[in-house]
């Protein structure tokens, strides 16, 4: 069981709680239309409510739903529901959604064993009263203002998570793709630029050199996952890509942002922010280890962000699969390397939920031979994003370094130029730890083919000749740029490392992954095997 009653502040807290650097700034909201059809709030600190000892910070959350670990619901649902009352809302377990117990090591000691799961509650309006709209800040502030603070730990918002890619402009919102704004029309000129095409924005190309080699002859495969937006058909990746891997969120296919590009939106034939972006991070995969077998679940949508809950309920699940492996039980999966290419802001250091449930989750996966590597983002701050600032942060820069040989560290990755400098856009600070190519990357993309049409077509003796079609991806490779695509490719490296010494035998793998893994953080990181 997980204890509660008397928190340890991870690294992570104890980090945030010294004078705050200069450049944590805090990021440029999504835009309204984007968080809208999730219920999406801003948390505006200039006016959100407050209680003594916590001073929030802007973060974008699910105005209607709160997250609670199963451990701790009996013990904060009848304190929530009272509170609610006094607003004129209702707060009711939601029983629609399922998130599965797991019994994974300790990271803080693999010799015991904890029992983590979620639950989600779920704010209406009580019958016959009106009401101001239900608000789960304002829910959570009146429970700790009742209570006390730690009467809520284990409670937390259902946060909006953001993949990673360098975002561009909707069409709506630019007159054509082809047009570049004048700069000083751009907030930022220098980061904006990377969304821009012929700067390092999303855009057709065609590769012209050899598929990395696969060799057939491999024993035992290293195994990457990637929780995105799925992956589509690619020559490539048919061979790398496996689906014999057990369904962890349902998702209707007809929402499939690698195969229906253009979802969200007016009916325009955009396509959409994040559309092609598993199939993008599958390629990196796939060029710095051709041998790995690649398993990836689709959880992100095709435009915008996606609740925390959907996430946590896959995380929960890829935990699930791996324990059964570790424990030798039937059903059980080996993963060696995990890619996440999103993340969050939290509000503030009581935002244990984030520590204890997420921590535990990716800490436990440590213990149990998994890497877990995470885009740092793309808001050019030094503001900490989850899950990446959950590993270990720079002692020489004010942070708190603990490392144990049991348990692999969370890997956080910054994204570099073509020339090997620092991308204008990436997040950085002592929690970044690993630094990789993420402006003007190439990799493989699904066959889509949007709405726009090239700047300009003419037929000539019996030949069609036009400039390039901007949107148009039937050669299935393009440019892109993000952290979104620097975390796969450090992955790859990982799984790169493990594969050249890799036993050949699954038992002799389980028996050596800890202290090879470790190897392979220690050449693509600056984190030191302890």
């Amino acid at each position: 069981m997980t204890d509660y009653s008397k928190p340890e502040p991870t690294e992570p807290q104890k980090v945030a709680q010294s004078p705050r650097d200069p450049m944590d700034r805090d990021p440029v909201v999504p835009p309204r239309s984007m968080i809208e059809p999730l219920s999406g709030r801003v948390l505006d600190p200039g006016t959100a409510m407050t209680v003594e000892g916590i001073t929030p910070r802007p973060t974008v959350y699910v105005g209607t739903s709160l997250m609670v670990a199963l451990d701790r619901l009996d013990d904060v649902l009848p304190i929530l529901q009272k509170v609610g009352e006094l607003k004129g809302w209702t707060v009711r377990v939601d029983d629609a959604f399922r998130s599965p117990r797991v019994t994974v090591p300790d990271p803080k000691d693999p010799k015991n064993r904890i029992t983590l799961g979620l639950a989600r509650l779920v704010l209406g309006v009580s019958p016959g009263v009106a009401a101001s709209s239900p608000d789960a800040w304002v829910l959570l502030q009146l429970a700790r203002a009742e209570a006390g603070v730690q009467a809520m730990i284990g409670v937390g918002l259902d946060h909006l998570m953001m993949t990673s890619p360098m975002w561009e402009p909707h069409p709506m919102w630019e007159p054509h793709p082809m047009w570049e704004p004048h700069p000083m029309w751009e907030p930022h000129g220098g980061t904006s630029s990377y969304a821009r095409q012929g700067t390092g924005g999303r855009q057709p190309v065609r590769y012209v050199g050899e598929p990395p080699t696969r060799h057939s002859d491999c024993k035992v495969r290293p195994h990457v996952a990637i929780l995105d937006t799925g992956v589509g058909q690619h020559p490539w990746l048919d061979r790398a890509v496996t689906e014999d891997a057990p369904l962890l969120v349902p998702l209707d296919p007809a929402t499939d942002p690698e195969e229906f590009g253009d979802l969200a939106g007016p009916l325009d034939g955009a396509l959409d922010t994040n559309s092609g972006h598993g199939t993008f991070i599958a390629g990196l995969i796939h060029q710095a280890c051709p041998d790995a077998d690649i398993y990836s679940w689709r959880i992100v949508d095709s435009e915008g962000p996606i609740p925390e809950t959907r996430v946590m309920t896959a995380l929960i699940g890829v935990v699930g699969l791996v324990q059964k492996y570790y424990d030798k039980e039937p059903g059980g999966l080996r993963i060696d390397v995990l890619s996440l290419s999103l993340g969050f802001f939290h509000e503030s250091d009581e935002d244990t939920l984030t520590e204890y449930l997420l921590g535990s989750l990716l800490g436990s996966l440590g213990v149990m031979g998994t890497t877990v590597v995470c885009a740092a983002g793309n808001e050019s701050t030094a503001r900490p994003q989850y899950p990446a600032a959950l590993g270990p942060w720079r002692p020489a820069e004010g942070g708190l370094e603990k490392v144990d040989s049991f348990r692999l560290p969370i890997v956080s990755v910054g994204a570099l130029n073509p020339n090997d400098t620092e991308a204008l856009f990436s997040n950085t600070g002592p929690w970044v730890r690993s630094w990789a190519s993420g402006a003007s990357v190439v990799s493989t993309m699904p066959s889509l083919q949007g709405g726009y049409l090239p700047r300009a077509r003419i037929k000539y003796d019996g030949h069609i000749r036009e400039s390039i079609d901007p949107d148009d991806y039937t050669g299935q490779f393009a440019v892109w740029s993000g952290t979104s695509f620097s975390a796969p490719l450090v992955a790859g490296r990982v799984a790169k490392h493990l594969l050249d010494s890799m036993p050949e035998s699954e038992e002799e793998h389980r028996a050596t992954v800890l202290n090879r893994a470790w190897n392979a953080v220690s050449m693509v990181s600056d984190i030191m095997a302890p």
